[in-house]
């Protein structure tokens, strides 16, 4: 049991870790390169393709949340046993502070670099667009409420078997390419977390946005997902087998 902990954790850490390095390490070092930078397009992909390949390579061990928000809705929907959401949530922390820790060591490596907001989310004057709090906050909201019920919708019961990585993955991609200039996107506390200690200043003040929103949306799409969706699958039928 404690082993299964172990296993749960250290792939909650890697996908977290993969998810903001990658995500975060297309934004802050190639979005704008000189000549060939991959823009909006890109970045959105990039979020998309680190929970794609997440999904796969460990999501059979944990569940393969990588995100507060998520972990907290799936707990909603009674699709995550209440003993992981703590843990979970820490190591995602976790992995997404060490993961802004490598990516700012790497792109400071390059003698004209500047940290600008470092792929920080914001509101206000910090938006890509400038779009205003209540602005962010909906957008957030929406964005990781759907987020949630494609995630529980495609994990159900009668949905196609091993193929939920591709949709999550292009919910993902998609959720990048709305709100890239509204908050930069997170429908992520962890993802929002890392780059804003390193951002520091007024990102790490409007951070409470990015853990209320997300979390809010989550919570109330695992309600909506709980009534559509039978929440004894076969993941909460392993968790509580190991549990017993």
């Amino acid at each position: 049991m404690k082993n299964d902990m172990q296993r749960r954790l250290a792939a909650e850490f890697i996908g977290t870790f993969w998810l903001v390095f990658g995500g975060c390490g297309s934004a802050v070092v190639s979005a704008a390169f000189p000549h060939l930078g991959i823009g909006f397009l890109g970045v959105a992909f990039a979020f998309g393709l680190t929970v794609l390949s997440m999904a796969y390579a460990v999501g059979h061990i944990s569940g393969g949340h990588f995100n507060p928000a998520v972990t907290l809705g799936l707990w909603s929907a009674g699709r995550c046993a209440g003993k992981h959401v703590g843990p979970y949530i820490v190591v995602q922390v976790i992995g997404a502070i060490l993961a802004s820790s490598a990516l700012w060591i790497i792109a400071s490596g390059k003698p004209d670099w500047l940290p600008a907001g470092f792929a920080s989310n914001g509101y206000g004057d910090l938006s890509p667009g400038h779009y205003s709090l209540g602005a962010c906050l909906l957008a957030e909201f929406l964005l990781t409420f759907f987020f949630l019920m494609i995630i529980i919708g495609t994990t159900s019961k009668g949905a196609a078997v091993g193929f939920a990585g591709i949709p999550i993955g292009f919910a993902l991609t998609l959720i990048h390419l709305i709100s890239i200039p509204i908050t930069n996107t997170s429908v992520n506390p962890a993802r929002s977390t890392g780059p804003a200690l390193f951002a520091g200043g007024e990102y790490l003040g409007q951070l409470w946005l990015f853990w209320v929103a997300p979390i809010a949306g989550a919570m109330v799409a695992g309600a909506v997902g709980r009534m559509l969706h039978d929440p004894v699958d076969a993941a909460i039928e392993a968790s509580r087998a190991t549990a017993t």
